[in-house]
Formats: structure tokens, C-alpha cells, sequence
């Protein structure tokens, strides 16, 4: 039996919000962290989103999809044949910190709905190394020294490992297109799964954001579009040898290489949609962020928007429709869901 997502039907429950789950920690602020279970199959899915606190679209896509299943009823195959666990909001302390330009859109020319790139600019905050949430996983059982949330989830996450699936949703502010993050060792499992993805981005009129870190913080190109995901050693080996072993020491496990920690061998997986979209020709080789998006961030925390409106119309800025993020983030799961039910 195939595990499919009907993502058109998932997508149009996204406006709705989810039911109310069980509270399963509370954040630095004392925010209450939910947490879902669907499901009564031997195949365990782990699906999180929000580490990051500028990052608002996984965790839009997921409350989607936690509404589809709490109405999809017992019989549905995925439920059959999978169980999952879901915390939508790992940071709501972040989500709040964001929403003076998280909650603002904008309508654009296919009627879809866009972040406003002035808004972003002036009011995104992200946490530093130390309070990464992604990076902010438990190092043993008895690592106390972990943030609430870090340890509310994993507490959540940890009695029904082994997982077949781990996936983390993410997002990036500024990107060509979609760029798609796995566990190194499935590389040769994935091949046939990260052609059918690279299909369903053109399908819809994207690029892939696709470039090679040669490793650094363990960014390993695998294929057009799809590069190993990060690696908290990795991570400390950058600073280190930039002679910043204090920032080094911050890392903790993400949540990808917390889950195999758990036993088994799983399918760990990072989804990054952009929230603006980059045209190719402002890019040069080997580089991460064009100089451009320095100057439209002084534009905007200068409070010029016309001009910033103009500068980012000239270079070819634009919103990414956020339906389109999280058709694609769906999409990622779905290939991933389908690979992890044959193996």
C-alpha cells in the first residue's frame, strides 16, 4: 500500500487552525509547546517545525496538516501504516518575537500572498549560536542544560523511536529557489526520490537553489538542489578553526542527529523555501548572500520603501508565494513518506 498526501486537500485547511494538542513543555517565556500523535502504524514519522524563529512557513504547513489528519478519519492509509508525531511550534517564544512582519502579507500579481520584504527586513530576529533551538538538542538523557523547549520535545519524540522519518521544516530569507536537505547516508536511496522532486519545483516554475559549501558546516552537494544537511560537529569545527572556540561549544545536537541517536537508521530531512526569491544573475560563484540584499537592508532599516521597492522591482526580488512553500514542503514529505513505506 502507497502513503500519499493528498496536498491539495491538506492545503485547503491551512487557513484553519488545528485542534488543540497535548501541552507537552512550556518555552523560556512560558509559552505552552503542543504536541500531536495521529496514527497507529509501526512506521514512526517525527515532523517538527519553527526552530528557527524567522522561519514561519513550516509551521503554517504543518497546523495545515494537522487539520487534514484530525478530520481524514481512522481508515485513511497513512494512519494505517504510519504514526506520527508532530509539534508545529517548537519556538513559540521565536513565533512572537516575528510577528510584527510574520502576520503581515501581501497580495501579489498571481493573487497569491507574499511577505513584505520592508517588514521582514526592519523586524526578523533569529537566535545566536547557544539558543539555536535546532541546534539545542539534548546531549544525553541527563543533559538538563538544554532549553525547555529543546527538552519538552525530545522527551515527546523519545518513546517511540526508532523513527523511519525525521523531518524538520525550514526556511531560508533569501534563495533561488528551493533547496532540499538529507541525511548523507541515503544519498543512494534518494536518487529516484530527488528526481521526482526536482520535477514537482519545475512543475511549478522554480529553480533549484543549488550550490556546493565544499562541506563547511557540513553542507555536502549531493545532487542538483539537494546538499547533506548540517552536522553540530561540522558546525563547531567551522568556529574552531576560526578561532572561536567559545561559539564552538554552543552546539548542541540538532534535532536530525538527535532522532538517530535513538536507534534505527532514519530518513532525516530539512525542507528550505525562501521567502524571497533571487534571480541567478545576482549571484557570483562560491557566494552564500549577494551583496544586494546588504543594500535593500539599509534601505529598509533606513525607512526608505519606495526606494526599496524600486531597487528590489529592478534586481528581481520577489515574494515567494507562501502556498507555493508549502506545497513544496508537502511535496518533500510526500516523496520522502512514499520512499521511507517501501524500504
Amino acid at each position: 500500500m502507497t502513503i500519499e498526501l493528498p496536498i491539495d486537500a491538506i492545503l485547503a485547511t491551512a487557513p484553519a487552525p488545528p485542534r488543540r494538542g497535548a501541552v507537552i513543555g512550556r518555552s523560556r517565556q512560558a509559552r505552552p509547546i503542543y504536541g500531536y500523535v495521529f496514527g497507529r502504524g509501526p512506521l514512526q514519522v517525527s515532523l517538527i517545525g519553527g526552530c528557527h524563529a524567522d522561519e514561519p512557513v513550516g509551521p503554517a504547513m504543518l497546523e495545515g496538516l494537522i487539520t487534514w489528519l484530525a478530520g481524514s478519519g481512522r481508515d485513511h492509509p497513512l494512519l494505517e501504516r504510519a504514526t506520527l508525531r508532530l509539534v508545529p511550534h517548537v519556538n513559540p517564544d521565536g513565533a512572537a518575537a516575528n510577528a510584527r512582519w510574520s502576520e503581515r502579507t501581501v497580495e501579489l500579481e498571481d493573487g497569491g500572498r507574499g511577505y513584505e520584504l520592508a517588514s521582514y527586513l526592519r523586524h526578523a530576529v533569529r537566535e545566536p549560536p547557544g539558543d539555536d533551538v535546532e541546534f539545542g538538542f539534548p546531549r544525553s538523557p541527563e543533559d538538563r542544560g538544554a532549553r525547555p523547549e529543546n527538552l519538552a520535545v525530545a522527551a515527546f519524540l523519545r518513546p517511540a523511536a526508532p523513527f523511519a522519518l525525521h523531518a524538520s521544516f525550514h526556511g531560508m530569507a533569501f534563495a533561488a529557489g528551493p533547496w532540499f536537505l538529507l541525511e548523507r547516508g541515503w544519498a543512494e536511496r534518494t536518487a529516484g526520490m530527488r528526481q521526482r522532486l526536482r520535477a514537482r519545483v519545475r512543475a511549478l516554475g522554480y529553480r533549484l537553489h543549488d550550490v556546493d559549501r565544499g562541506g563547511e558546516k557540513g553542507f555536502h552537494r549531493i545532487d542538483e538542489g539537494f546538499t547533506s544537511r548540517p552536522d553540530s560537529r561540522a558546525m563547531a569545527a567551522y568556529f574552531d578553526q576560526r578561532g572561536d572556540p567559545s561559539t564552538a561549544r554552543l552546539f548542541r545536537p540538532s534535532s536530525m542527529e538527535f532522532v538517530r541517536s535513538l536507534g534505527g537508521d532514519p530518513l532525516t530531512l530539512v525542507s528550505e523555501m525562501p521567502l524571497f526569491l533571487l534571480p541567478a544573475s545576482l549571484y557570483r560563484p562560491g557566494e552564500i548572500r549577494p551583496p544586494a540584499i546588504a543594500e535593500l537592508t539599509a534601505l529598509a532599516r533606513a525607512g526608505d520603501d519606495d526606494r526599496l521597492r524600486r531597487q528590489a522591482a529592478e534586481l528581481g526580488v520577489r515574494p515567494m508565494p507562501i502556498a507555493d512553500q508549502m506545497r513544496l514542503q508537502l511535496a518533500y514529505l510526500d516523496e520522502a513518506l512514499r520512499l521511507v513505506g517501501r524500504t
